[in-house]
């Protein structure tokens, strides 16, 4: 029995209803202290990556700072995966840096804003719903290859350092292993920060810090409309960049929000966290920020290092960075930047699917499977994009599945005295019937010959084709053909395709 479209979409309501919800979060003094103090965490590690973006995408620390701020506590609301943590981010920051680099800050603003609005469409255009056909095999891929930049993004704050550094390195690892086994209550990552913040000082040890990234602004975000002429050159200008910009921002956010959906055996509303991520990257580009997107890291510390479930922690990520920053700005300059790479170098192992890569995985799945997983891994690695490389992965998958199918489609043969009885079984396409018309006996077959498609399915006009092709052949020697057994499809697009296909 068909399910009502009024049921159904209550069920799509319950199974992405999170769980804790919000109250409850709020009503519970446990889970709000979780909450809050992974917020707190996340809102320390923002700080210098967006710092890092900022400079990458070529615009002053603050406009990253402000867009990690706007975009972490916009997506709080709009966004529809519960304690995803969205910001500022090196993949947007490498998309839309020409722009700052070339056009100027107004122009730059403009960019992000147009993002905004590109991401909104495509998510009414129901981009959301293409996250079904990426592969399980490219969605390692990304896992891996993000753990594999993100720590390699940490290697330079350990390498060419003051010695002291290392010992330091090696306290953080050493307390964010063993600290969640003995308590939960307040965070490892947290414990870590405080910790070997506390030694650096007590010791005046001279070892690099958050202060030394860049500048930390001192003011509050202010409103910055664009100033920029609204002509058809400025938007030729900005388009390609601004479309760019939201593809790998919506990827991105989407692949990351099924990673955490997979981790919280939840489900999340991917329409929502699209048309969220564009209403974000549009107040962030009205309040001087550079836009951005989900990031996996700060996410994975929010979720998997800090047990967050709900949107008061991703809120709190952007408010505490705010604060800290404005009112607490020569504290957090002060935190060693090893106590922050140890946390991120940490998240990437766990996050890093090391059973795929372990000898009986290899050994057990298909080798196609493990092509496409290290394909993926390849291309991000080497781009160093996000986007390019899902898309290689997803066409590498696709032809490899094309290939499989292709040979999956058989004739059989069965020859009396009045007539030859070909069965063909299988799902004709463009791939699987290319082959369709060399394996019927033309010459050899009597003058009637049934070809039975009780066991076929017809998809597309390549198939249309080669059936009339067959049958061409057949009626050039004189041959008469009937086709029995079509379905219902197969039938209607043959009568609707044949003989008009040249």
């Amino acid at each position: 029995m068909t399910t009502p479209i009024a049921a159904r979409e209550t069920d799509d309501s319950r199974r992405c209803r999170p769980e804790p919800s919000v109250l409850s979060a709020l009503s519970s003094p446990r889970l709000l202290t979780r909450e809050v103090l992974a917020g707190l965490v996340v809102g320390l590690a923002l700080i210098p990556e967006a710092i890092a973006f900022s400079i990458i995408a070529g615009v002053d620390p603050k406009v990253g700072l402000f867009s990690a701020f706007i975009m972490a506590t916009s997506i709080a609301f709009l966004g529809g995966r519960p304690a995803m943590i969205s910001a500022a981010t090196g993949a947007v920051a490498l998309v839309i840096a020409p722009v700052a680099r070339e056009h100027g800050m107004d122009m730059f603003i403009a960019t992000v804003m147009l993002a905004g609005v590109f991401q909104i469409l495509l998510a009414v255009a129901g981009v959301a719903k293409l996250i079904r056909f990426i592969p399980r095999s490219v969605m390692v891929g990304f896992v891996n290859a993000l753990s594999i930049l993100v720590f390699a993004a940490q290697v330079p704050h350990v390498i060419g350092v003051p010695w002291m550094v290392y010992p330091l390195l090696v306290l953080g690892i050493v307390v964010l292993v063993l600290m969640p086994k003995l308590t939960k209550v307040v965070p490892a990552p947290l414990i870590t920060i405080v910790l070997i913040t506390g030694i650096a000082v007590v010791f005046a040890l001279d070892v690099p810090t958050v202060g030394d990234q860049g500048e930390l602004p001192s003011s509050l975000p202010e409103l910055f409309i664009p100033h920029v002429p609204l002509t058809w050159q400025t938007l030729s200008t900005i388009a390609p960049y601004s479309l760019a910009m939201a593809l790998v921002g919506l990827m991105e956010s989407l692949m990351t929000a099924k990673l955490v959906d997979e981790i919280t055996d939840t489900h999340s509303n991917k329409t929502r966290e699209s048309w969220g991520q564009g209403a974000a990257n549009l107040l962030s580009g009205l309040f001087g920020g550079m836009g951005g997107c989900a990031m996996i890291g700060q996410t994975m510390i929010n979720v998997r290092a800090s047990g967050a479930r709900t949107r008061i922690s991703t809120f709190m990520a952007g408010a505490f960075l705010l604060l800290l920053v404005v009112v607490l700005g020569d504290v957090v300059g002060m935190i060693p930047m090893v106590a922050l790479a140890a946390i991120m170098m940490m998240v990437c192992v766990d996050t890093f699917d090391w059973h795929s890569i372990r000898i009986s995985t290899l050994r057990t799945l298909p080798k196609s499977e493990t092509f496409v997983m290290v394909a993926t891994v390849a291309v991000v690695v080497t781009t160093g994009n996000l986007a390019i490389g899902v898309v290689v992965g997803v066409f590498v998958a696709s032809v490899l599945f094309v290939r499989r199918v292709a040979h999956f489609v058989t004739v059989e043969r069965t020859v009396t005295e009045a007539s030859a009885h070909y069965a063909v079984r299988g799902e004709l396409f463009f791939a699987s019937s290319n082959d369709l018309t060399t394996q019927f006996h033309y010459t050899h077959d009597p003058n009637r010959v049934i070809i039975d498609m009780s066991d076929s399915h017809v998809w597309d006009a390549s198939s249309v084709a080669a059936l009339d092709a067959i049958m061409t052949k057949y009626e050039n020697l004189g041959t008469t053909v009937e086709l029995h057994g079509m379905n219902a499809y197969t039938e209607a697009i043959h009568a609707r395709l044949s003989g008009g296909l040249g």
